[in-house]
């Protein structure tokens, strides 16, 4: 029966949940580009299904959490799975919410299972949530980058699993920013969901090679450990490009967007526009305090509803046209564009900074900051990063499951 489901999977079109096409990254490959199919966990059915058998199974899933043209849980139902709840993180299960918006618990209209919300009133499954549950499964997309608020979803998830005795189980998707390791190494002291752990912006680990270094160096509350099956992809080197076929949240459209978010997403905390409500959101940038031949104007739309600098005419740059193949090549953050902006802004006599200093949480501490107003240059702040990056990488060797 298994092998008659996953043959129909496998010939079948890429459809949603609601009987939509799924948003597919048109991107081309880079002709360096492995020619072998990476497979994600989740269409790896014959491994993993018969661990869920006469099991009663929660899941932690979302839009991305697709099993070629049908989502998880659909398929699971449809194996006679039995699954009982969903338990869905930021952007909701469908993934169109804004960023920081609230999801509110929810039934799923198809199934009526409940779907318990991940990053509302609460960011961890309580022990009632957890009381009629043998396994948990979690399938989401991750982007590899530090701030990308996944990975603190799995994180309490682990915790929660610890402290109820109930098995996880890690269904590992390939990383697209899986190639390299840099940035600055967040500071525990300035702990929050946008940053957790003390790993560098981009960390060169699949979600689940990162779920095993969360248990293995004891990450979770008082150091307790989660029963962790991590159910490997086939055919995933970290040299491997991956495609996603469907966009891991709103604002991350296309395979340009998620390899510029490690950087890019810095200007969260500054006041200027990342081009969230355009159609080329984490590739502009502007201000409308500044001078400059490109411009755009942030609009409402899906996943921004209310976008930074709403309704207004932004000077700045167009970074949809750096290619693929130079950005997969570069594997380092290019800081010129936070720190050329930073200088734009100071000669206009215009704050760069925001106030709540919500910079510091994505940098996982101030010190960047404090180094760009002080005027150094990449290769100086670079070079500070050495150290704890040196060390991060022994720690990673670790737990990696793939070359």
């Amino acid at each position: 029966m298994i092998k008659l489901i996953l043959s129909i999977i496998l010939t079948s079109v890429f459809t949603c949940r609601d009987g939509s096409q799924a948003v597919t990254m048109s991107e081309k490959a880079p002709s360096t580009a492995q020619t072998t199919e990476v497979i994600p966990a989740a269409e790896r059915l014959a491994i993993y299904v018969p661990h869920l058998e006469g099991k009663k199974v929660a899941l932690v899933v979302n839009q991305t959490s697709m099993v070629r043209n049908r989502h998880l849980l659909d398929t699971l139902l449809k194996m006679g799975v039995n699954v009982r709840l969903v338990f869905t993180p930021e952007h909701g299960i469908r993934g169109k919410a804004d960023a920081g918006e609230v999801i509110r618990d929810d039934k799923d209209a198809a199934t009526g299972l409940p779907v318990l919300s991940l990053y509302g009133k609460k960011k961890k499954p309580t022990p009632a949530d957890l009381s009629d549950i043998d396994i948990v499964v979690f399938d989401i997309q991750d982007v590899g980058v530090r701030f990308y608020t996944y990975i603190s979803t799995l994180h309490y998830v682990m915790e929660a699993c610890a402290e109820n005795n109930i098995p996880l189980m890690v269904l590992d998707r390939p990383n697209p920013n899986g190639h390299y390791v840099d940035g600055p190494v967040l500071d525990t002291t300035w702990r929050s969901f946008v940053g957790m752990h003390p790993v560098p912006v981009v960390y060169g680990m699949t979600i689940g090679e990162y779920a095993r270094m969360i248990n293995g160096e004891g990450w979770l509350k008082g150091g307790i450990k989660c029963n962790l099956q991590v159910i490997e992809c086939k055919n995933y080197n970290h040299g491997s490009f991956y495609e996603l076929p469907v966009r891991p949240s709103p604002n991350l459209p296309d395979t340009r967007s998620i390899l510029l978010y490690p950087v890019t997403c810095f200007f969260e905390g500054t006041t200027l526009s990342l081009g969230r409500g355009t159609p080329k959101p984490f590739q502009y940038i502007g201000h409308p305090g500044l001078k400059a031949e490109f411009s755009f104007i942030p609009k409402p739309n899906d996943g921004a509803k209310d976008p930074p600098l709403n309704g207004k005419k932004c000077y700045g740059i167009d970074l949809s046209d750096v290619t693929i193949g130079s950005l997969r090549e570069r594997k380092a953050l290019d800081l010129s564009y936070i720190i050329d902006f930073n200088n734009r802004m100071k000669e206009a006599g215009l704050p760069f900074f925001l106030d709540n200093l919500f910079f510091d949480k994505l940098a996982g501490s101030d010190k960047l900051r404090k180094q760009i107003l002080a005027g150094l240059t990449e290769t100086e702040i670079r070079k500070s990063w050495q150290p704890a990056l040196l060390a991060f990488g022994t720690v990673r060797q670790k737990y990696l499951l793939y070359p």
